[in-house]
């Protein structure tokens, strides 16, 4: 009548995750909303393709692929591990191919009424292909070769999803390979000598794009990645001895390069303590936060300016929850596989709201990364969802050997 197995498990749902995982959707959906009601009202936009309704069905489809997941122990779903990985790989290669373009980045791939994002995919077929890797006997960690392929894999799909481009994306798969290197014992040595590398490489950059003159610039970035870190870093780009013609035009380009974080600020410092209320903030309501991107990136912003300073410090209340959840599973988990890619999966999350939110308040430059379960985006919802499922899993099957 009953699966023998079940007496293995204790405490089947970790009730504090969902209650916030359920609180974070519903606040995106509600907000996604509000900032994006009126202009679909005012088109007369079919029901289904209601921003917030694609969100919340989104999120239905997230849920049940995490009771699909949750049926198959994580070590089964960890044997397929590199076949997802390579798959991953060949689509962010496809979208240079067949990608579709938008806001000047190719990052997309058209189904039809769906378009799907490839680079969210890869970083979950990422987490388990570098926690299956990492699972090894201690002593092979200790071998250059091995920490130089598990860096390999985190290198590959940074380079694939950089050259869409899209920075922010790429980025977030080192933060999430050193943590998972570090959980899995590879010599602190090793990551130590590749953390100074890295920090060379991004002083180098900077030191690049901030001081070199332009006919001596060495890093490839493009021009509008250089000037979001002149923006972020508050740094004139007017060349010497320009003509006052020069000057204006300088000057009316920075103006307008930093036309989205000031008008983030101003919604941010514009709530106070309680907001203006739900659906009565100016700032998206009248445009001045770019419609394009006020329901996406900018999402925290919405909300910090209608629920003010509590609104906001209940979303990182609810985020709170999430991150410390998962580490107590990663902390619970039956082996290694389960702590590693448990670590892997908080680190993945917590990256993506850390940036983003620093980014809605100028401690991060802007880069375009969603704010996990907030912003919308279908495949970004569905893989954060997918993410948590996994932890799920983890807690799920910690007793049952």
């Amino acid at each position: 009548m009953f699966d023998p197995t079940l007496n293995q498990r204790e405490s089947v749902m970790e009730w504090p995750l969902w209650l916030a995982v359920f609180g974070l959707m519903l606040v995106g959906a509600a907000f996604i909303f509000s900032a994006t009601g009126n202009q679909e009202l005012a088109r007369h936009v079919a029901w289904y393709d209601v921003a917030a309704i694609r969100q919340l069905l989104a999120g239905i489809l997230g849920l049940a692929a995490v009771v699909a997941i949750s049926l198959i122990d994580y070590r089964r779903l960890a044997r397929w591990a590199l076949v997802g990985y390579w798959i991953s790989m060949v689509l962010l290669a496809g979208v240079f191919l067949f990608g579709v373009a938008r806001l000047g980045a190719r990052r997309w791939i058209d189904f039809g009424p769906i378009q799907f994002q490839p680079s969210e995919f890869a970083k979950l077929t990422f987490l388990f292909a570098l926690a299956s890797f990492l699972s090894r006997p201690a002593d092979e960690l200790r071998s250059p070769g091995v920490f130089g392929r598990a860096l390999g894999m985190a290198v590959l799909p940074f380079v694939l999803i950089l050259k869409q481009p899209d920075l922010g994306s790429a980025l977030v798969f080192m933060p999430v390979a050193i943590v998972m290197m570090f959980v899995a014992g590879v010599p602190h040595s090793m990551i130590a000598k590749f953390l100074a590398g890295a920090g060379f490489l991004v002083a180098l950059v900077l030191v690049d794009v901030l001081f070199a003159p332009p006919g001596w610039r060495f890093v490839k970035l493009e021009d509008y990645q250089r000037r979001r870190l002149l923006v972020y870093f508050n740094l004139d780009n007017t060349p010497r001895n320009a003509t006052l013609e020069q000057v204006r035009a300088s000057r009316a380009q920075q103006a307008k390069d930093r036309y989205n974080v000031d008008q983030a600020m101003i919604s941010v410092g514009s709530g106070g303590i309680t907001g203006k209320g739900w659906r009565q903030g100016t700032q998206s309501a009248l445009g001045y936060l770019p419609r394009a991107v006020a329901h996406n990136d900018f999402i925290f912003s919405v909300i910090a300016e209608e629920k003010g300073f509590l609104g906001s410090l209940t979303v990182l209340g609810l985020y709170t929850v999430v991150f410390f959840t998962g580490i107590k599973i990663a902390s619970q988990a039956r082996d290694r596989l389960g702590r590693i890619l448990a670590a892997g999966i908080v680190t993945l999350l917590f990256t993506h709201v850390f940036v983003n939110i620093g980014m809605n308040i100028r401690l991060m430059p802007v880069t375009g990364i969603p704010l996990p379960l907030l912003s919308a985006g279908g495949t970004s919802v569905l893989c954060s969802l997918v993410a948590i499922g996994i932890l799920q899993n983890i807690h799920l099957y910690r007793r049952n050997y």
